[in-house]
Parts: C-alpha cells; structure tokens; sequence
C-alpha cells in the first residue's frame, strides 16, 4: 500500500506538472518545486496515515472511534503546518474548512480555525513596492503616516492605518504581491491532488471546494470589486441606522489598494468588550440576525465573511447607540430569485416544524433521500430538535456535542450533500456557522427573536415575490392583507415573550393566577 501511494503521489507530480506546462502557468520564479512537492508530501503522509492506522481495527468500535479522532488531528495539524508554509491560496481555503463548525469533524475545524489569527504579514518593502506599482507614487508623497504594523493580515491582504496630506485617518488595504500570480495555480495544485485522493478515497467528495475557489478568489482579488460590494450593501440596509460601513476612497483604490475610512472598534464575540463599554449583548446578537436575514432572504445579496474580524461593535459617544461595523466585502454570494424562495420557505418550515414543508423544499435544494441531515446541517440540531420545533427550547449542551459527533460519523454523507446542493449553499453554510460561532461565544444562540426576525423577512420576501408574479389587483390586495396580519401574529407572540420574561408580566401572570384561584 505504501508502495502505491509513492506511485500515486509520483504521478500526482507528474501529471500536475505536465497540467501547469500545458497550461503555461509554469514559472519557476514563483511556483518552484519546494512548494509543490510539499503540497504533495503532505498529502501522501494523510493519505497513508488513514489507509494504515485504521486497517486492522473493527470499524464502529470504541478503539476505532479513538484511532480515527487521532487521525483526523494528526492529519489536521499537518494542513495547517503545510497552510501556513504555502500561504496565500492555501491559508484561504483552510479558513475556509475551519469555519465548517458543524460540517466537518471538530479535530479539523478546532486545529484549522486559528488560521485566522496565522496570516502572513508582508514587509514594509513589499508594501511599499505595491504601493508603488498601483498608485504610482512612494508611500511618503501619499501619507502624512502610515504605520508599519498592520492592524489586521489575512491570507491575502493586510491593512494598516495611515492619515491623508489632506488630515483624513484611513485604513488602507493592500494585496500580498506574490498572491495574484501563485492564486490560479495553487488552485490547479489543490485540484489535480484532491482529484489523486478521491481515487484512492471513492466517498471523498471535496472538488466543491476546489470549484468554489476557483469562483471566489479572483472576486476577492479585485479590492474594486470590494469597494462596489460596500457601497451597495450599505445603500441596501441604509434604513438600519445600527449599521457602518467604511466609506470608499475611490481616488485612491485600485485592483490591489484599497483606502477606507478609518473605523474601530472591539470584536463581534468578545463579550468582555460589550459588558465594559456598556453594549447590550443581546441587542448585537439581535442586531446581527436582522441584518443577515434581511440579506440572505428579502435581498439575496450575503456578505459571506462574517468571522469575528470583519464585524466589529462600537457604542457611539454622542448618542449611546450600538453600531455594528462591517468590514471585508470581498465575498458575496448573490442568490438567484427561484433559490431564495425555496430557501425561505424551507426556513419557515423548519420554524414551523411542518416536517412535509422541510422534505418537500430540502429536495428542491437538492438535498434527496438525505434530507433529515440537510436540516440538521442548516439549523445545527438534532432531528429530534428539527421534528419538536427549533424554536421550542435551546440548543443543550449534551445536543452540540450530538451534533459534532454526527459531523464525523456522517462525513461521507455531508461531503456527497455539499456535493449535491447548488453552489449558492455553500457559501450560506459557511456563514452559518460563523454567525452560530459568534452567538455561541455571546451566549445568545438560538434565542427565540433570532426565529421571529427569520419568519419576519421571509413573510415579506415571499409576499413580494408572489405580488411580482400577478397582475391582479385583487390578488396583491389579498397577499398584502395575509402579510400584514402573519406579521402583527409574530409582533403578538414577541410580546408575550417579552411579557413573559419580565417583572411586569411574571406580576400580571401572578394576579391572574390568584384571580382564577379565587373563582374556584
């Protein structure tokens, strides 16, 4: 078996060799053969560890279920070693697999989800050089100053502070150099390997996030696609006052430099932040579902990057509001009309616990015969949970660890569902489950407004779909009216909630229990 795998990964060499050449992506300069073939050793060295480690042990037993969590960290280390040396392309898919919280098993994305803190960080030289070769000018001609320490690095890019000849405090944004040439063949890289580990592995099903990759970076390469994809959500969610979103200095932003206003503040989960600067905690996590339900279900335009870096909180001195600050708007997912509203309606069912509603729209997602784990996927909980109604009790500590659980039991199964379901999915999984890490963190997953604010945008979402597809006035009338009182229903059972939950209705529900009791 060793010997095979020498063989595959030989040919693995070979093959992506004579790909590149053929595909005139080779250049030695930046493409050289260390980091290929460590891409290569890493993967045999995983490949071998599960062939042989597993071999001999009862699938299903204890020992078994031991061997293989070590084997998913042994192997999970050595991605994030072999990340953190190829960088660029390779750290951005890891952060990629690391966000999958309730898709992949934990040792994965436990050991992958600090990529996001291990980005490389160029040096002033190399900044200065793209600086120069974008905007024409030294770095000195364009600043009064420009602080060398980045305020942030991520695979691709970092940003530092810096303040304008004309006194404006910006936060500029520049590319990597090495990243735009090495992006399309470490993508090809990824590919040809992914492509020799499925002939060994037939249930290993991950080209979806070769494809995905090969879709996104170039969007998220160009910070002038960026600085559109900022204007726009900020002009569509102008009406919540909540939000900021760093104004664009098109005069100065190019494909690999982009100039912001300056915005700061702590980071989305850090609950010791919000509770020392006086910040509602619940009013964020409130705040945070109304703007990616309104995105996702009423716009289909979704900021698909929400990890704690890019969503800041910062309490407004002069007027003692909360704002939420969106940074990094290189990744969009925009969802087609006829995706959306299956989408919503899938929600509403799940909400509503109408178990024909989630078969019917989970098959229409492309989910199939394994629809029950579609809806454990999404919603992160036990089908037990999706059968009683998400919204009737929190998740319990004893569920999350099920749930986890199940991500590693079913792994074949979920890869063949990521395989199945349209591209759009992948990306709202993925945001999923940074906004459930972020609730998670906050103490504030799966509180009942978080459901009201979902079955709010998707009622309006499907009343305008459905006004857009008649002619009839009487028809519109009849849609406005039904939309109208599903929301005063949902305004009504918050008020409950909200009665419930207080001093002045735990007192009301007192008296009236005295009273009934007096009557009898």
């Amino acid at each position: 078996m060793a010997r095979k795998i020498l063989k595959l990964a030989s040919f693995a060499a070979a093959t992506t060799g004579i790909y590149l050449y053929g595909n005139k992506f080779l250049d030695p300069n930046d493409f050289g053969v260390v980091r290929v073939g460590r891409a290569i050793a890493t993967t045999a060295v995983i490949t071998y560890d599960y062939l042989t480690s597993l071999r001999s042990v009862p699938y299903g037993s204890e020992e078994y279920d031991f061997l293989k969590s070590q084997v998913h960290l042994r192997s999970a280390e050595r991605l994030r070693e072999l990340c953190c040396a190829n960088r660029g392309t390779f750290i951005k898919v890891g952060q990629h697999l690391g966000a999958l919280d309730y898709l992949l098993p934990e040792e994965y994305t436990r050991t992958l989800r600090v990529l996001h803190s291990q980005a490389p960080q160029s040096s002033r030289q190399e900044i200065q050089q793209v600086i120069r070769e974008e905007l024409g000018k030294e770095i000195e001609e364009l600043f009064v100053s420009f602080e060398d320490t980045p305020l942030g690095a991520a695979s691709l890019a970092q940003v530092h502070k810096a303040v304008l000849q004309d006194g404006r405090t910006v936060a500029v944004k520049v590319q990597h150099p090495k990243v735009q040439a090495q992006s399309s063949k470490d993508i090809l890289l990824m590919e040809v390997l992914l492509l020799v580990v499925k002939q060994i592995f037939p249930d290993f099903e991950f080209m979806w996030l070769v494809e995905e990759a090969k879709k996104n970076l170039p969007l998220e390469l160009d910070f002038l696609n960026e600085g559109r994809n900022a204007e726009k959500v900020a002009h569509m969610l102008k009406d919540f006052d909540f939000l900021k979103v760093p104004r664009i200095y098109w005069e100065l932003s190019t494909r690999r430099v982009l100039l912001m206003e300056f915005m700061e503040g702590g980071q989305v989960n850090d609950r010791a932040y919000m509770e020392k600067n006086g910040i509602n905690v619940n009013e964020i996590s409130r705040n945070l579902g109304k703007l990616y339900s309104e995105m996702i279900f009423v716009n289909g335009f979704v900021h698909c990057d929400p990890h704690p870096g890019n969503v800041l909180v910062k309490k407004c001195p002069a007027s003692g509001k909360a704002h939420i600050i969106l940074l990094d708007h290189g990744l969009y997912q925009v969802l087609s009309e006829s995706f959306r509203m299956d989408y919503c309606r899938l929600w509403q069912a799940l909400i509503q616990a109408d178990m024909k509603g989630v078969q019917r729209y989970s098959r229409r997602l492309g989910a199939g015969e394994l629809y029950p784990l579609f809806a454990c996927m999404l919603t992160a909980r036990s089908w037990e949970s999706v059968n009683r109604g998400i919204d009737r009790s929190p998740v319990s500590a004893s569920e999350d660890v099920e749930i986890r659980s199940n991500a590693a039991a079913y792994l074949p199964q979920i890869t063949q569902l990521l395989n199945n379901v349209p591209r759009q999915m992948l990306l709202l999984l993925k945001t999923n489950d940074l906004l459930r890490g972020i609730e998670s963190a906050l103490h504030t997953r799966a509180s009942a407004s978080s459901f009201l604010n979902m079955s709010r945008c998707c009622i309006r979402a499907v009343s305008t779909y459905q006004r857009s597809k008649t002619h009839s006035l009487y028809r519109r009338a009849q849609i406005s009216l039904t939309e109208t009182l599903s929301l005063w229903q949902i305004n009504l059972y918050e008020l409950f909630l909200w009665l419930k939950g207080s001093w002045l209705g735990n007192r009301v529900i007192a008296l009236l229990s005295q009273m009934h009791h007096s009557t009898h």
